[in-house]
């Protein structure tokens, strides 16, 4: 993989957190949504667990795509 993903985990409103991944150049510069919580979470542990999942779902996905 050649484009670095981001996780980042928002507190929108008072108790609702929810993360995003998203896709950036090499320079971590134009990020796009790659994907995002379909529903917030009540804490930010559960939040960032949920998008860490998704970041190394990510992962593998790109990894498969490149062998």
């Amino acid at each position: 993989m050649t484009q670095p993903i981001e996780l980042l985990v928002e507190e929108p409103a008072p108790g609702s957190y929810v993360w995003r991944l998203l896709l950036t150049d090499d320079q971590g510069g134009h990020p796009r949504v790659l994907r995002m919580a379909p529903d917030p979470a009540d804490s930010y542990e559960v939040a960032l667990a949920a998008g860490q999942a998704a970041l190394r779902s990510e992962i593998r996905r790109h990894a498969s795509v490149a062998d």
